[in-house]
């Protein structure tokens, strides 16, 4: 807990002190400074574009939307354990396994609003979710962050386990995230992400686990060439079970990843802890530990398709 804390404090401390400097560095300007600013700098208000340059990274979502009548499919594959006792070369270093397959949709109602539909290996989830771009950054930091909102349903229909889930309402579980990001420069752009997890009946179903907690995510990408950029992502659930509980005993997710830019495509590579892709299932049982060697190799694929006439017209 105390880590994790930590670890956003810093985060918000960078943002602060870039905020701050940014004021001061403008302030500072002379006459004729402001004058020639005023002749090349961009229209004040104007949005800032391409925070991130796919609608995730490893774990979080980032506040970019897919575009109105514009289609993003997207396949991401997580392997199984590298090391351990679940890993090694008796599974080819986890690539003989799959820990969790999603395949979704995100559909462009408008420009800001999204509709979203996919589905999971793990607990075969399938997932419905609204995503909107609420407030967009500015080149003249008069809002400096974005922000996006998402609200996910999960619904989880083919559970063997039918004296956990022996009423359809128990199989549905639901998620809520706030979406804070700020492009710093062309090369570093960070997020935090609150986010609440509700299930229906305590998931994994075991004495002491609750429902509802709060969780937090941060995640950031640093390019070093045009096409290409480190990943990092993390998440820590604040559930005084999941602190306190020893069998099984449950680890904040971390990950890190090589974003690619292919033109038509963005495609990270990456390794981590999380088995699960959908926000509710990691949140709610991550059991590995980079310690132990149970982390993974994983890969997401993002394809955008434009159904917008007059765009295809243009070509």
């Amino acid at each position: 807990m105390k880590k994790s804390l930590m670890f956003m404090g810093l985060l918000l401390s960078a943002v602060v002190a870039t905020a701050q400097t940014t004021r001061k560095d403008t302030t500072s300007h002379s006459s004729t400074d402001s004058l020639m600013n005023s002749l090349t700098a961009p229209e004040k208000g104007e949005p800032v574009i391409a925070t991130f340059k796919a609608t995730r990274l490893i774990f979080t979502q980032t506040t970019e939307t897919v575009k109105k009548k514009e289609l993003n499919f997207m396949v991401i594959h997580r392997f199984g354990d590298i090391a351990g006792s679940a890993g090694g070369g008796k599974t080819f270093f986890g690539l003989d396994n799959s820990s969790d397959i999603y395949i979704g949709f995100e559909y462009g109602l408008t420009d800001n609003l999204n509709i979203g539909l996919g589905r999971s290996k793990f607990e075969q989830m399938i997932d419905l979710q609204l995503k909107y771009y609420l407030l967009h950054q500015t080149t003249d930091n008069s809002m400096p962050v974005a922000i996006s909102v998402v609200g996910k349903t999960g619904f989880k229909p083919y559970h063997v386990n039918t004296n956990i889930f022996d009423n359809t309402l128990n199989r549905f579980s639901y998620f809520t995230q706030a979406i804070i990001a700020r492009k710093f420069s062309s090369a570093l752009s960070v997020e935090v992400a609150p986010s609440y997890v509700a299930n229906n009946i305590e998931y994994p179903f075991l004495v002491g686990n609750e429902k509802r907690y709060f969780a937090l995510s941060a995640a950031g990408r640093l390019k070093f060439s045009k096409r290409m950029g480190i990943v990092l992502d993390y998440f820590h659930p604040f559930s005084s079970y999941r602190d306190n509980s020893v069998n099984p005993k449950y680890y904040d997710g971390l990950g890190v990843g090589l974003e690619i830019e292919t033109g038509g495509h963005v495609f990270t590579i990456n390794f981590s802890n999380a088995q699960a892709i959908s926000e509710i299932n990691y949140l709610n049982n991550t059991t590995s530990s980079w310690g132990k060697g149970q982390f993974r190799l994983g890969f997401t694929i993002s394809r955008i398709f434009d159904f917008n006439k007059k765009h295809q017209s243009s070509y």
